[in-house]
């Protein structure tokens, strides 16, 4: 008899433990959580974009990032600007002090990444890679359109 593997509560589970641990790193080694970390990366592929963009990438509310970007310019590592196309737009800049925070978050990422695979071979790695990029491209279409297989399949978790 097969034991069905509860593989979407333990990607939660992961998730969650995953993330706290980080979180309680980069607060402790950097003084950013990981959210804020998050800002810096987002910010260093594409300087001066709008929260709404910011808020589109992390998946999280404009209300919520306003505040987070709040503490951010107040502790000197980005700062609002007006959209030179649309004043109604405030734009998000990364500062010095944010590039030298994001320069230590890569070193902590780099640490955390190599951790994390340490375990594993390299054909398992690839193999991870290859779940993750999967989950992270097909996640609507696996979940919303699936329903038929999920149907058939019940409600294991």
């Amino acid at each position: 008899m097969s034991r069905t593997l509860k593989i979407f509560h333990k990607l939660q589970v992961a998730h969650s433990a995953l993330f706290r641990a980080a979180d309680r790193r980069t607060r402790s080694q950097i003084g950013l959580s990981t959210t804020q970390l998050a800002v810096l990366f987002i910010l260093s592929r594409t300087d001066g974009q709008p929260i709404s963009e910011i808020s589109k990438t992390l998946a999280m509310g404009k209300s919520s990032l306003t505040g987070l970007i709040d503490r951010m310019c107040d502790k000197g590592l980005v700062r609002r600007s007006a959209s030179p196309t649309d004043g109604r737009v405030t734009n998000i800049y990364l500062q010095p002090l944010g590039q030298d925070a994001l320069g230590r978050g890569r070193e902590e990422t780099k640490r955390f990444n190599q951790a994390l695979l340490a375990p594993f071979s390299a054909e398992e790695q690839a193999t991870i890679e290859r779940f993750l990029t999967h989950l992270a491209k097909d996640a609507d279409n696996i979940i919303n359109g699936a329903s038929t297989l999920l149907d058939e399949a019940g409600s294991d978790g």
